[in-house]
């Protein structure tokens, strides 16, 4: 099956993965790969308008990494986790929506200096 995107992991993101055990990592990273191939919001599920959320149970935990999309490259779509957090129940806290939705004005912001 073809991927849907590509992903990104900001330094946030790519922090918050490495500091999991290798158990919990390799269950996030498969979640990932059966997400950009499938469309499956118990995996990943749009939060808001921009924000979206790869989700992971795992030992009665929830892992949740925040991210966007980054559509401005016509060849293939790109996802960028913005930051990640455990939780222990459904909802996501507005703070941590805000908090992504600074990430990523500021990704955009840098990306446009490097023109």
């Amino acid at each position: 099956m073809e991927k849907k995107f590509e992903i990104k992991f900001l330094e946030e993101a790519f922090e918050f993965i490495k500091s999991q055990s290798d158990k919990i990592q390799d269950k996030i990273f498969y979640n990932i790969r059966k997400a950009q191939i499938l469309n499956d919001p118990k995996l990943f599920k749009k939060l808001n308008q921009n924000i979206w959320e790869f989700r992971t149970k795992y030992a009665g935990l929830q892992y949740r990494i925040l991210a966007f999309w980054d559509k401005e490259n016509n060849d293939i779509a790109l996802v960028c986790g913005t930051h990640g957090f455990v939780k222990k129940t459904d909802k996501v806290s507005s703070k941590e929506i805000e908090k992504a939705e600074q990430i990523r004005i500021e990704y955009f912001k840098s990306k446009k200096k490097k023109r």
